[in-house]
């Protein structure tokens, strides 16, 4: 197990880039390989997550060819998928196995979805229930994978499918099942939630009168060949470096073609709420994605509390938002966050003890965290990192600022959605 260690810093200055985003580099490899034609993409990440879907596609006989990191996919169109020689590794990446279980639900031969230990762990009924009310044969083992998909010689049957909780990979799962279908399928989304899956199929979506969307998909809806240059940025990665610099005395970090899709960039609105000082600049757009340039500059910050339908747009920026907590002034509620407790770890009860060890005040909830704000309690110790790439990274962000210096265990954990975080963290450092 690898080990990294953080000395207080006094100034972060500089620019930095950051790896694509992962959900779109997912989506958009995914709905290459299903197009008809050629799609490249360029500033592909070396990430791990997204380099297992990619392996998965070509193990589904999709060809890829790389340069760089510059990614050549021939796209075999709906029906063009192989059947596979053996089980599908996904690695660590859940939306790599659930999104392919809706695409593999409605093919004409069997396959099988596996992972490393954590992904083998996280739950998978919430993807196979749906699936199977489209009547398709989807098997788990003790509710989670391997996931068993049998082949089908008649398209899956349409539905409406109303989410249970707000997740985009519930929802594009259940999507991507649709192209599968006879007849048009119909996801009710009460909360909003990622719409990358929505965004590149261009789908059409309706609003109730309660505000309810309802995203509709059929047969037709077929995927397009496409040229990202470049993917958007992940402001999941930003986001480490944003509060980094924003927590740092005499901060100001730069971060170029940053993803800004709205149902992304809910830590930013947090943030801004505490008394931070971010400016985006530079917007344009991607095959239908935001981008831009966010600047961070030091700034006090003080509590806030987070809840309902705020969630869901940064649940997974919540562990740096308990650094940036932890150093503020006065109390931070995080309520209805439950979801981080089926993540690659149990991420509230990582993320207390985290804060624990550090000298802050965290009392933890079913569905959440209190955090009681004290800059100057923070003292360097040694943290775990869980294995998880995020708990490791808001560590080492809370390092930054906490007195002394703080070792991460399992810091190499890092690499699973930011190679090269660390090596970035010290080049900002003045």
């Amino acid at each position: 197990m690898s080990t990294h260690t953080v000395s207080q810093v006094t100034s972060l200055q500089g620019t930095a880039s950051v790896p694509a985003d992962k959900s779109v580099s997912h989506r958009a490899a995914l709905m290459a390989a299903l197009a008809d034609g050629r799609s490249t993409l360029h500033g592909f990440p070396q990430a791990a997550d997204p380099q297992s879907t990619l392996s998965c596609l070509r193990q589904l006989g999709v060809s890829i060819e790389t340069e760089g990191d510059t990614v050549h996919i021939e796209g075999v169109g709906l029906h063009g998928l192989q059947a596979p020689a053996n089980p599908i590794d996904c690695g660590n990446s859940g939306t790599t196995m659930r999104l392919l279980a809706g695409i593999l639900a409605g093919q004409p031969f069997e396959s099988t979805l596996t992972g490393d230990d954590s992904l083998r762990a996280r739950p998978m009924a919430r993807i196979a229930n749906p699936l199977r009310q489209m009547d398709a044969e989807v098997t788990l083992t003790g509710g989670t994978a391997p996931i068993h998909l049998g082949g089908r010689s008649e398209p899956l049957h349409a539905m409406t499918y109303r989410l249970p909780m707000a997740s985009a990979q519930v929802k594009s799962c259940v999507l991507l099942a649709g192209l599968y279908a006879e007849g048009t399928t119909t996801v009710i989304q009460p909360v909003p939630c990622r719409d990358h899956t929505e965004r590149m199929l261009n789908l059409p979506i309706e609003v109730d009168d309660e505000g309810v969307q309802h995203i509709h998909i059929t047969s037709d809806d077929d995927p397009k060949a496409s040229v990202w240059n470049p993917l958007p940025g992940d402001f999941s990665s930003a986001a480490f470096l944003l509060v980094a610099a924003t927590l740092v005395p005499d901060s100001e970090v730069t971060i170029s073609n940053v993803g800004l899709n709205p149902t992304r960039t809910g830590l930013l609105d947090v943030l801004q709420a505490m008394g931070a000082d971010l400016t985006v600049t530079d917007r344009t757009e991607t095959n239908g994605e935001p981008m831009g340039t966010i600047t961070a500059r030091h700034a006090p910050l003080n509590g806030v509390t987070v809840e309902g339908d705020a969630i869901p747009n940064l649940i997974d920026e919540i562990p740096v938002l308990a650094v940036a907590a932890a150093a503020s002034n006065g109390q931070t509620v995080i309520r209805d966050a439950a979801e981080l407790r089926v993540k690659e770890t149990d991420r509230l009860t990582a993320i207390a003890e985290v804060l624990t060890r550090l000298g802050i005040g965290v009392s933890e909830q079913e569905d959440g965290l209190t955090i009681s704000g004290d800059r100057d309690a923070l003292r360097g110790t040694t943290v775990r990192s869980f294995h998880d790439h995020r708990i490791a990274m808001a560590a080492g962000v809370a390092g930054c600022v906490a007195r002394g210096e703080t070792t991460i265990k399992g810091a190499d954990s890092a690499r699973i959605s930011f190679p090269g975080f660390w090596d970035v963290l010290d080049r900002l450092q003045r």
